[in-house]
């Protein structure tokens, strides 16, 4: 018998997973479309959740290290230019992972990578998450260490730990975390200011004029601004964690409209106003401290706000206990938002290199070890130079993929104008967006090593990002959009409208449609579906990319066609 000709109806499910898959509270869905069934939270909930995240300290340690290194005005434009990219690269790429309801790596797969080609985004998105875990945890360490005295190495252990019970229960626990402490957060993030502004408002005067260590003082020089601008752009992989709570928007309809654009925008690349909002705070506060404190410690959130806090609290111990209390709730908001991201990430990236998923939960531990052993190495130490370097990958992923979305999909039309993200229907290997990223990643490096002169290294990153974003629609171009879909979904096109939400804005949210998976014998729907020529029946996505002896069959031009008639 034939691969193509029909194996008989299913009587039993080929394939079994354990309980931690079949759980979907912990699974949350890490490899698959987030259906409607479970997509029970409101636009502001989701919002509010993604938002929580951003609680982090780094941004103050980034700002503060920016402005002791390059001084007040490199710092301020560095900031504010790389906010605005930020943004606006964040844009397309919300809008398509809330519409499509999917996150950042089955958005990337379907947007000019190819569905292996993903896999080397995977690892950036995965290393995005446990370098800045092991940076949110070193400050949560020097905390317990300042306060508490409890050495830094078992710090790290602790601040590692904790998160992990929090995380296994995905977003069911972690929206109810970051609603209930996020009024309390703000309170105490701003406080400090207002501080200073009444009780010391000379500091901001002072801040204008710091110069830090920079051979130009407080003015403006253009390789220190790149430098600058270089640390600060690592931060532009964020929007990753931003569509994993984006995901689970609510379908758009003509009711809830205006709620589910504002939510999507201000919880998508609405994320940045804050974190240069706390940057430039950082950058405040490091200078303020720093005549006192000295370079060394100034740019630690925890010396920080205890200096801060001391202005209007009279006891250095409760101005110290306040500070404490608080960098300890911001780096929990966002280091469980660091694991389940990356957790998310690695769950991807095993899935398909080995067809193999043990559960989202495994690869929960893996980013927390791996975490751990960079925090243990004195990661912190080393802040400018990992995420300048870092940031080179990472915004010509970024770059590649916006530029698809925006360009490829909308102005041009050669990628389709739906994502497609499922194995069965693409290449392996698309070289619009995989073949850019390499390109545009290998000559920012380059470049960030010194081999084109000082001014091309301070500015690699720039280089990178808009290399990726130009080499896009013209490979695109030159391949024609070969490369984007292997074989037509046929349940796509049969489906009704509202299932694969088009442009139109649906008058009402309609049932959704299921299916059910001949591999695994669960009811999935229908956005997850595929038919499979290797089973001559419909299976769910997880299913497909877990599959080892089809040999991509599907794909080929003979099944293909086959498959075409049947259909």
């Amino acid at each position: 018998m034939s691969v193509l000709e029909p194996r008989g109806q299913v009587l039993q499910p080929k394939r079994s997973f354990n309980r931690w898959v079949n759980n979907p509270v912990m699974e949350d869905y890490a490899l698959r479309y987030a259906p409607k069934s479970f997509r029970k939270w409101t636009e502001f909930t989701v919002m509010n959740s993604a938002l929580g995240g951003i609680a982090y300290m780094a941004d103050f340690a980034i700002g503060g290290s920016v402005a002791l290194t390059y001084g007040f005005m490199n710092a301020l434009v560095a900031i504010l230019v790389v906010a605005a990219v930020i943004f606006l690269t964040g844009i397309p790429i919300s809008y398509y992972a809330a519409k499509y309801n999917i996150d950042m790596d089955l958005l990337t797969r379907g947007a000019g990578f190819g569905y292996y080609g993903s896999t080397l985004t995977s690892l950036v998105y995965a290393s995005f998450t446990f370098i800045y875990f092991s940076l949110e945890g070193s400050v949560m360490a020097q905390a317990l260490k300042e306060f508490f005295h409890i050495p830094l190495g078992v710090g790290y252990l602790i601040c590692s730990l904790v998160v992990i019970p929090l995380v296994m229960y995905g977003m069911t626990a972690l929206s109810k975390l970051q609603v209930i402490t996020q009024p309390v957060w703000l309170i105490m993030m701003l406080g400090p200011f207002v501080a200073l502004a009444i009780k010391d408002p000379t500091a901001f005067v002072s801040w204008t004029q710091f110069g830090g260590s920079s051979a130009s003082g407080p003015r403006f020089n253009l390789v220190e601004f790149g430098l600058a601008a270089g640390v600060t752009l690592s931060l532009i992989a964020q929007i990753g964690e931003q569509v994993d709570y984006l995901r689970f928007m609510p379908n758009q309809t003509r009711a809830n409209r205006s709620k589910w654009w504002w939510a999507v925008l201000l919880a998508g690349p609405g994320w940045v106003i804050l974190g240069a909002i706390k940057q430039l705070g950082g950058s405040l506060l490091a200078s303020y401290i720093e005549p006192t404190m000295g370079a060394v410690q100034a740019d630690e959130p925890i010396n920080m706000y205890t200096q801060a806090f001391h202005t209007v609290i009279p006891g250095v111990f409760a101005a110290s206990l306040v500070a404490t209390l608080f960098v300890l709730l911001s780096q929990i908001k966002i280091n469980v938002t660091n694991a389940y991201s990356g957790s998310l990430s690695w769950s991807n990236f095993f899935s398909r290199v080995f067809h193999w998923h043990p559960g989202r939960v495994v690869w929960l531990f893996l980013n927390v070890g791996i975490a751990l052993a960079l925090m243990e190495g004195g990661v912190f130490g080393f802040l400018n130079t990992v995420l300048g370097f870092y940031s080179n990958v990472a915004v010509a992923w970024i770059g590649a993929l916006v530029s698809d979305l925006v360009i490829n999909k909308r102005l041009l039309k050669i990628s389709p104008s739906y994502i497609e993200y499922k194995r069965g229907h693409l290449y392996n290997f698309n070289p619009v967006g995989f073949g850019s990223m390499i390109i545009a990643s290998g000559i920012s490096v380059a470049a960030f090593f010194n081999v084109f002169g000082p001014t091309m290294q301070a500015f690699s990153p720039f280089v990178s990002i808009v290399l990726a974003f130009v080499l896009a629609p013209i490979i695109a171009l030159i391949t024609r959009g070969k490369y984007y879909i292997a074989r037509e979904n046929t349940m796509r096109t049969s489906a009704a409208p509202s299932d694969f939400r088009g442009s139109a804005v649906a008058e009402v949210d309609v049932v959704a449609k299921t299916m059910l998976c001949a591999n695994c014998g669960y009811e999935y729907e229908v956005e997850d579906m595929l038919h499979c020529p290797f089973q001559n029946a419909p299976i769910c996505s997880l299913c497909c990319s877990l599959e080892r002896a089809c040999h991509d069959m599907c794909k080929s031009t003979d099944t293909a066609h086959a498959h075409h008639i049947h259909a």
